[in-house]
């Protein structure tokens, strides 16, 4: 699914990874979720190419192909927890990995024009496009199932993994009418219903926020409960409340990015 990917890579301050570009249009970062870029997160690429757009995928561990498996996630989750570009408990500051990310944004931006980039996290990357909102250029930040800081205890359950510097300019940006959209299923316990309450609270009307019942998810899914709203958990059929989900991140990116 990657031959219609171009693959380079991308240095910012001596850190260099791989990236999967392809299409026209306003540049969107689709940061995949554990334990890697799968088939699933290709597809949902292939959506957001579709719809207009050109897709930067940079790989952030794992690997690039592979499908979902319960090992290969093992395998991630390993090399997240000692990796020192990833804080995964961490309540009020962000990954390192994100000043990278924020570089890339600013390259996709010059590279493909435009109002501006959107961002799509997941998962470990979910919270990753609220820091990136330090970049004047990212536009169009979305949260999939946000699970940093790891919800142990009261307090991460609720934080969202950003530094009060970082979560200051989110708010202040969408004082001034920039908006923030997330999606979570109802009963997931690593993406709980506290981050969603504190955007909310925090951000007002500027958060949109989409909470999926867990009947609704793939019956066919390789992971044990319902987590992954874009990829493995999603019912790739018209009219799933899945699918329109899909389709809401797809227009939200359309109204920030190409409306007049």
């Amino acid at each position: 699914m990657l031959d219609r990917y171009e693959a380079t890579r991308f240095t910012h301050e001596g850190v260099t990874k791989p990236v999967y570009v392809r299409g026209s249009g306003p540049a969107v970062i689709v940061m995949h979720e554990i334990p890697g870029i799968t088939p699933e997160v290709i597809r949902f690429a292939d959506w957001v190419v579709d719809a207009g757009f050109r897709v930067y995928m940079p790989l952030l561990i794992g690997k690039a192909g592979p499908p979902l498996t319960i090992g290969y996630v093992a395998r991630s989750i390993a090399k997240l927890c000692i990796s020192r570009e990833f804080h995964i408990l961490a309540s009020h500051s962000s990954s390192p990995v994100t000043i990278w990310l924020r570089a890339l944004a600013r390259h996709a931006h010059e590279k493909a024009g435009g109002k501006g980039v959107g961002a799509v996290g997941m998962c470990f990357s979910g919270n990753f496009a609220l820091s990136m909102m330090l970049e004047p250029a990212l536009m169009a930040p979305v949260l999939s199932q946000p699970s940093m800081p790891f919800p142990l205890g009261a307090e991460r359950k609720a934080a969202l993994h950003v530094s009060p510097e970082e979560f200051q300019c989110v708010k202040d940006r969408c004082a001034k009418g920039d908006k923030v959209l997330g999606l979570r299923f109802k009963g997931d316990r690593m993406s709980p219903p506290e981050k969603f309450e504190t955007l909310r609270r925090e951000l007002g009307d500027a958060f949109e926020g989409i909470e999926l019942e867990d009947k609704d998810a793939n019956p066919d899914s390789p992971a044990p409960s319902p987590h992954s709203c874009l990829t493995v958990d999603l019912v790739d059929k018209d009219g799933e409340p899945t699918r329109e989900a899909a389709k809401r991140v797809i227009s939200f990116l359309q109204e920030r990015l190409l409306a007049a």
